[in-house]
C-alpha cells in the first residue's frame, strides 16, 4: 500500500530515539516535531515548536525554510508535518538551548552525507535497513526473509501503481486481500490478534507468516503481469487469486504439523519474555 511519498519516508536513530525523515527534492528533509522531542525531552514538542514560531518571525514563513510534508504518523496514517532540510534543521537547533544541540549537528551532517551514498549506491541504504533491524534484536535468518519481503511488497506496489492504483485506500483494499485469502484476517484484523497498534505487522510476523505473505504478493505480482491487469476491480481479483494460492499452502502446512500459522505471538512479547528468562538465569 505504499504510494511515493510513503515509500521516500523513512526512519533515522540519534541515540535510540526516533527521527522521521523524507526524500524531498533529493534531499532529506526532517519532522521538526521529532528533532524538538529528541532536543528538548518536551512531552509537548507541537506546543515547544508553535512558541519558537511565535518568538521568532523568521520561522512563521514556511517556504523555503520549513515545508508541510506528509509523513507517516503514530496511527499509521500519512498526515502533513512540519519538515526541514538539513540548512534549516541547523537553524532551528540554533533556538534551541539544549546541551544535544553540538552532537545532534554532527549526527545531522552524517546522516545527509550518508544520504548522497545512497544515491549513489542504492545498496547502503538497504544496509543500514538490515542494521535497524538488528540493533531492534532481530536475528539474522529473520531479518534476511524481512528484506526480501520488502523487496517483493515494493515491486508488487509498482505494478499497482502502474496498473491503476491511485488512492492509499486503494492500496488498502488490494493488501487487505491478499492478506485475508492468506491467513483469514485482513491486516488490521491481524494486529488486533498480535495485540499490537501502531508497530509495522510484518515487523511482529514468525518465519511462517512472512514466507506465505511474500508467497501472496510474489503471486499477485505475477498474475498481474501474464493477464496484463488494468485497474482496480481486475487488481482485486488478482489480488484475491494470489493469496488464495498461498491460502491454500498454509492450510497444508497446517494439516501436516497439527497447528495455526496464525500466530497471536509478536516481537515485542518474544523479546520481552527472553529479556525475562535471562533475568531469571542470572538469579
Amino acid at each position: 500500500m505504499k504510494n511515493d511519498k510513503e515509500q521516500n519516508n523513512h526512519i533515522a536513530l540519534f541515540k535510540g530515539k526516533a527521527i522521521r525523515k523524507i526524500l524531498h527534492n533529493k534531499e532529506w528533509w526532517f519532522s521538526i516535531l521529532d528533532v524538538v522531542r529528541v532536543l528538548t525531552d518536551s512531552p509537548q514538542p507541537k506546543t515547544y515548536w508553535a512558541k519558537m514560531k511565535d518568538r521568532d518571525k523568521d520561522m512563521s514563513q514556511p517556504f523555503p525554510f520549513w515545508e508541510q510534508l506528509k509523513m507517516q504518523a503514530e496511527d499509521g496514517k500519512m498526515r502533513e508535518t512540519d519538515c526541514a532540510n538539513t540548512e534549516g534543521m541547523f537553524r532551528i537547533i540554533q533556538s534551541i538551548p539544549s546541551p544535544k544541540a553540538e552532537p545532534f549537528k554532527r549526527w545531522l551532517a552524517k546522516v545527509g552525507y550518508e544520504r548522497v551514498q545512497e544515491i549513489e549506491n542504492p545498496e547502503l541504504a538497504t544496509k543500514r535497513t538490515r542494521m535497524l533491524y538488528k540493533l531492534k534484536g532481530y536475528p539474522e535468518d529473520w531479518i534476511e526473509k524481512r528484506m526480501r519481503g520488502i523487496a517483493i511488497r515494493e515491486e508488487l506496489t509498482d505494478e499497482w501503481k502502474n496498473r491503476g492504483a491511485e488512492q492509499e485506500k486503494d492500496y488498502e483494499i488490494l493488501t487487505a486481500e491478499i492478506s485475508k485469502a492468506t491467513f483469514g484476517l485482513v491486516p488490521s484484523d491481524y494486529k488486533k490478534l498480535k495485540g499490537i497498534k501502531k508497530e509495522n505487522l510484518r515487523d511482529h510476523m514468525d518465519d511462517f507468516e512472512l514466507i506465505l505473505t511474500m508467497l501472496g504478493e510474489r503471486t499477485t505480482t505475477e498474475i498481474h503481469r501474464t493477464k496484463d491487469s488494468q485497474g482496480l476491480p481486475r487488481l482485486k481479483d488478482d489480488a484475491r487469486a494470489g493469496g488464495q494460492i498461498a491460502g491454500t499452502t498454509r492450510k497444508q502446512i497446517e494439516r501436516k504439523l497439527g497447528r495455526s500459522i496464525v500466530s497471536e505471538s509478536n516481537f515485542l512479547q518474544d523479546k520481552k519474555r527472553i529479556a525475562e528468562g535471562k533475568g531469571r538465569k542470572k538469579d
